[in-house]
C-alpha cells in the first residue's frame, strides 16, 4: 500500500493507461483537474453536465468516472449524484465510479458506496489521495473485467453469515439445544429483539440439518400484502387473476425438500393465519386458480420479535397455529447481554467491509474497543454491523479509531475524539458535573481550530480524526 507522500511520484513514473471521465459543473474544478490528471492517466475527458453522460460513456468507454454529487446551484442534496450513479451502473456495470463531494454530502457519499460507487473524494481534495483513489479504481476495474462478470449477483437462498457463538450462558444453552434439534424436522420458533441475528440462527439450523443440500427459502411474511399472500406463498396458475400471465411457483413449492423460513410471522393478519395453518396441517398447497393439491415436504422455521403468547391471549394470533410452529422455541438474547461477542463481531464486520470497500483497516484502537463495549446497542447486531460499515468507509489508515465510529458515549465515560479516558483535561465520572459527549466534542474542535488558526489538516491531525469526519463535525456544530 502506497503512502500519500510517495504515491504521486510513483504514479508519475508509471503513467496509467486508464481513461478517466470527469463530470463536474464547476469550471474552476474542471480546469484544475485538466492540469493534474493527464500527468497520471492516458486519457482524461471533461463533462460540465451529466445530460450527455451516457452517450459519452458509450463513445469514450471510460474505465473510471469521477462524478460530482450536485449539478444545480438551487439543489444541493446530492440526490443527483446518486441518480446518475445508478444510471451508470445500469448502463455500464463494469465502470468504476468515484464520487466527488463537498463535506456536507459525506453521508450521501457513504450511501453511494453502498449502491456501488468505488470510493469518494471530498472537496477541497488532496492530489495524492485523488490520484491514488482513481488508480485503485482502475485496478479494480481491470480485476473485474479480467474475470467473468455477471450482470447481477443476487444472494441465493441459504447464503448467510455463519453463526458466531458467544460464551454467555444464554448462548451456550441455545447452542446445546440447537445441536439436538437441528438434525430433526421439528418446527422451530425463534424470538428476540430486532437485529439479534434470528435469520443467521435460522440459516445455522438449516446448515446443520439433513436438508442442508436442499434450498432454504426465506420469506418476510409481514411484508407480503394481503392481496398477494396466497399467490406468494402457494403460487398461482396462468389466468388466475389480472396480470397472472404465467404460472407462478410459490415459496412453499420452492422450498420443497428443504427449509422454509418465515420471518416476522407475528405480523400476519389473523384471517390469513387460517390459510397458513391449513397448509401446515395438510402438508399440501393449492395454487390460486387451481384445484389440484400439490404435496409439500418442508422443514419450517419461523421468527418474530413479538410476544406471540400475549398475542394469543389478546386474540390476535391463532393458538392452534402457535402450537404448530412452536415445537421448539429458541429465544435469542439482545447484544447487550452478549458482551463477549461485541468485539469479535466488530472485527468480523471490519474485515468484511475493508475488503468490500478497498480499505486497509485491520485493527480497532483501544479507545474504539472501549466505546463499542460501553454502547447499549439498542439495534443489536444490525446496529453494530451498520456502525462498523460506516466507520470502515470513513476510515483513513489501518486502524479504526473512536472518531471513525462516531458513537455517543455514556455520560460516565466522556473523553475527547481521538483521545483516551485518562486525558485529564476532560471531566471524569467522579466530576460533580459531567458534560455531554457533544459538548466535550464541540469544545475540543473549537480549541483545536483556534490553536491551529483554522488549518483543517492540522486540526484533523491534532484530534486524530480524518478530514471527512472533521468536515461533518464542523457542519454539525456550525463552526
Amino acid at each position: 500500500m502506497f503512502t500519500s507522500q510517495n504515491f504521486t511520484t510513483f504514479a508519475r513514473t508509471m503513467k496509467s493507461k486508464a481513461k478517466i471521465l470527469v463530470v463536474d459543473d464547476n469550471k474552476g474544478i474542471r480546469a484544475a483537474l485538466e492540469m493534474l490528471l493527464p500527468r497520471f492517466f492516458a486519457q482524461v475527458e471533461m463533462l460540465s453536465s451529466p445530460k450527455s453522460l451516457l452517450s459519452t460513456i458509450r463513445e469514450l468507454q471510460p474505465d473510471v468516472v469521477l462524478l460530482d454529487m450536485n449539478f444545480q446551484t438551487s439543489i444541493n442534496t446530492g440526490n443527483e449524484g446518486l441518480y446518475w450513479l445508478s444510471e451508470i451502473k445500469q448502463f455500464a456495470p463494469n465502470i468504476e465510479v468515484v464520487l466527488f463531494t463537498a463535506y456536507g454530502d459525506i453521508q450521501l457519499a457513504v450511501e453511494g458506496m453502498k449502491r456501488g460507487a468505488f470510493d469518494f473524494i471530498v472537496k477541497p481534495w488532496d492530489n495524492n489521495k485523488l490520484i491514488e483513489t482513481l488508480t485503485l479504481a482502475y485496478q479494480q476495474k481491470l480485476k473485474r473485467t479480467g474475470k467473468k462478470s455477471p450482470t447481477s449477483s443476487p444472494i441465493t437462498n441459504g447464503q448467510s453469515p455463519k453463526m458466531h457463538w458467544g460464551t454467555s450462558p444464554a448462548m451456550t444453552t441455545i447452542r446445546k439445544q440447537l445441536e439436538k434439534v437441528a438434525t430433526t424436522d421439528a418446527s422451530i420458533l425463534i424470538t428476540g429483539e430486532n437485529g439479534t441475528g434470528k435469520d443467521v440462527l435460522a440459516n445455522e439450523i438449516h446448515r446443520l440439518s439433513a436438508r442442508a443440500a436442499q434450498p432454504m427459502v426465506c420469506v418476510d411474511a409481514g411484508a407480503i400484502t394481503e392481496t398477494l399472500f396466497e399467490s406468494e406463498l402457494f403460487g398461482h396458475v396462468k389466468g388466475a387473476f389480472t396480470d397472472a400471465h404465467a404460472d407462478h411457483v410459490g415459496k412453499f413449492e420452492q422450498a420443497n425438500g428443504g427449509t422454509l423460513f418465515l420471518d416476522e410471522i407475528g405480523n400476519i393478519p389473523l384471517h390469513l393465519q387460517a390459510k397458513l395453518l391449513r397448509v401446515l396441517q395438510n402438508r399440501a398447497i393449492v395454487r390460486v386458480g387451481d384445484t389440484k393439491e400439490i404435496p409439500i415436504d418442508i422443514r419450517l422455521i419461523c421468527a418474530t420479535n413479538r410476544d406471540i403468547p400475549q398475542m394469543v391471549q389478546d386474540g390476535t394470533f391463532r393458538e392452534d397455529l402457535y402450537y404448530r410452529i412452536n415445537t421448539m422455541h429458541l429465544q435469542l438474547p439482545p447484544l447487550r447481554q452478549r458482551q463477549d461477542e461485541i468485539l469479535p463481531l466488530a472485527e468480523r464486520f471490519m474485515q468484511t467491509y475493508a475488503e468490500r470497500y478497498h480499505r486497509s483497516v485491520n485493527a480497532l484502537a483501544p479507545e474504539a474497543q472501549q466505546a463499542l463495549l460501553a454502547h447499549t446497542w439498542s439495534g443489536n447486531i444490525r446496529e453494530l454491523n451498520n456502525c462498523i460499515e460506516k466507520a470502515v468507509i470513513l476510515s483513513e489508515g489501518d486502524t479504526l479509531t473512536l472518531a471513525d465510529l462516531q458513537l455517543p458515549l455514556p455520560s460516565n465515560t466522556p473523553y475527547p475524539i481521538g483521545g483516551t479516558p485518562s486525558n485529564s483535561q476532560y471531566p471524569t465520572a467522579d466530576s460533580e458535573t459531567v458534560e455531554t459527549l457533544e459538548a466535550v466534542e464541540e469544545r475540543a474542535i473549537r480549541n483545536a481550530m483556534a490553536q491551529h488558526d483554522g488549518n483543517l489538516s492540522l486540526v484533523a491531525k491534532a484530534l486524530n480524526i480524518s478530514r471527512p469526519t472533521l468536515y461533518a463535525k464542523l457542519k454539525k456544530y456550525g463552526i
